[in-house]
């Protein structure tokens, strides 16, 4: 069975139908753009009151839309990214919490569809350049069945398989996992660029490298020019592309993530502290990459979005910033890894000025994981029944369409270590007595009152300030119920039921479910 990715087809029909069934020399560009562990409240159009000032992603706003209610689907790096690339929660597969390593196995199914795949086999070429952190299989040393856990036994000249190049990507250049985490080196496809070495001395290795792990490390490897690097890759992509054939870059940005290392050009520019000038140096990336698209004369035609995949991480030093007035998570309680508003609600930023209304704000919810959809749904493309599985097109709300709680359908939400909320229209009910995560905002004020489980009126109370849970018992039993539906159909779209993997038991999904009699 094949699918139109849209929920709400009749209002894509009715706003327009300037791209929709376009010849492959209309179809737009692609570019997103993901910053790692950066804050709503850490780009200044979206939160004027802070003090880090982006004026590179503020003016991809002045240009286009600001999605004022946009969500990942996890708080965390790994699980976003999957549900950016799949259109699916990354809790369906055998991932239910926290996040791979630098030499973990590959995460997504070669034969699952990706954005990437559908974009390939309907004209586009398609480059990922960045941090991937969504597993690759490395090849052994001869004689070798086991991948040691530090990588000794890598052949570091052999190919790398079941990373980005087989899941839609013709072109990668990036690093396998998280700034922090070994290998510390360039993969250009399935090939390590460079010599590699390993460090054993702990003392040898910090004289080199600062707050990462031990590990192999490429010769070439310099922490302070890694976004250099990455943004010089990505804007040489793009102006090798050709004007008859639309291509797709996603660039996953490993900043702000530590170890936070902004480069000279950078160090004290903010006033503030070494995470706020890595994302003045994250801006300036955006800056790069739309500065090469106006260079190849791609602008006009070109979606370009930004986006984070979670929020700002203790990392970035969160006491500090907010003595001096700045609120990474801006209005909104907690932080990356929690369930509360400030673990997933993102800057989502989308620019395309041939088709998207300057300086527009949408109050539409959206999740990551809907790019699958809107890119199918954007260029008139159609996928199986199996594929995408919670994805859903925003592209009515580019064209202008009016918020709709009932158009999206609900999103859930998944904490570090594995925990659940749901976004259900107005409400929004969290499966712990807390945030569902270890990680800690210093400015936030106790659950009030205490239960374990929350509710609260995201449309009166997106501060989730005032606990619910014991006045609405009947809002909590209905949502209840949709969650169990979302999570035990296999998906939270239309469509025939789905497999998670492993099945419908496992640890916190059995705890959520419990808590509600």
């Amino acid at each position: 069975m094949k699918k139109k990715p849209i929920d709400y087809i009749t209002l894509s029909c009715l706003a327009g139908m300037m791209v929709a069934g376009a010849t492959a020399a209309q179809k737009p560009n692609i570019v997103y753009i993901l910053a790692d562990d950066m804050g709503i409240g850490d780009v200044s159009s979206q939160n004027p009151a802070g003090k880090i000032i982006t004026p590179h992603i503020d003016s991809l706003a002045k240009q286009g839309m600001s999605f004022i209610d946009a969500h990942t689907n996890s708080s965390v790096c790994t699980p976003t990214r999957y549900g950016i690339l799949t259109g699916r929660y990354c809790w369906r597969t055998t991932k239910k919490s926290n996040v791979l390593g630098g030499f973990s196995a590959h995460l997504i199914d070669p034969e699952r569809e990706t954005v990437g795949k559908l974009l390939q086999k309907n004209g586009y070429a398609t480059a990922c350049v960045g941090k991937w952190h969504l597993g690759m299989d490395w090849p052994l040393k001869q004689g070798v069945e086991k991948l040691d856990r530090l990588g000794k036994n890598v052949d570091f000249q052999g190919d790398i398989v079941n990373g980005p190049n087989d899941v839609g990507f013709d072109y990668y250049y990036g690093i396998s996992a998280s700034f922090n985490m070994a290998p510390h080196a360039y993969i250009e496809n399935r090939k390590v660029d460079g010599e590699m070495e390993l460090y054993t001395d702990k003392a040898k290795f910090k004289e080199r490298f600062y707050d990462a792990n031990i590990g192999w490390v490429g010769k070439n490897f310099e922490q302070e020019e890694l976004l250099t690097t990455l943004a010089n890759k990505a804007s040489e992509w793009i102006l090798q592309q050709k004007k008859d054939k639309p291509f797709f870059l996603y660039m996953p940005l490993p900043s702000p993530h530590s170890p936070i290392t902004p480069r000279d050009e950078f160090k004290n520019k903010s006033g503030l502290n070494d995470y706020a000038d890595f994302c003045l140096e994250t801006d300036w990336v955006v800056g790069e990459i739309s500065a090469a698209l106006k260079k190849g004369g791609f602008e006009e035609n070109t979606i370009m979005i930004f986006t984070a995949d979670n929020g700002c991480s203790p990392k970035g030093g969160f006491s500090k910033l907010q003595a001096a007035g700045h609120f990474p998570s801006a209005q909104y309680k907690g932080l990356k890894g929690c369930l509360f508003e400030g673990g997933h609600r993102v800057p989502f930023i989308v620019s395309w000025p041939a088709a998207v209304k300057a300086n527009s704000v949408s109050d539409q919810l959206i999740c990551t994981t809907d790019l699958f959809a809107t890119a199918a749904d954007i260029i008139g493309a159609s996928y199986s029944d199996n594929t995408a599985e919670d994805s859903v097109s925003f592209y009515p709300s580019l064209q202008g369409a009016d918020a709709d709680d009932k158009a999206r359908g609900a999103v859930i939400h998944h904490s570090d270590c594995g925990k659940f909320s749901i976004r259900s229209g107005k409400w929004k009910m969290i499966y712990d007595a807390d945030g569902g995560s270890r990680r800690k905002n210093p400015k936030d004020a106790p659950v009030s009152p205490a239960s374990d489980v929350q509710l609260y009126d995201m449309h009166a109370d997106a501060e989730e300030s005032v606990n619910l849970f014991a006045q609405h018992p009947e809002v909590v039993k209905a949502v209840h119920a949709e969650f169990i539906q979302l999570v035990e159909s296999g998906r939270s779209t239309p469509g025939a039921a789905q497999q998670n993997e492993g099945g419908n038991s496992w640890a916190q999904y059995d705890e959520a479910k419990a808590l509600v009699k």
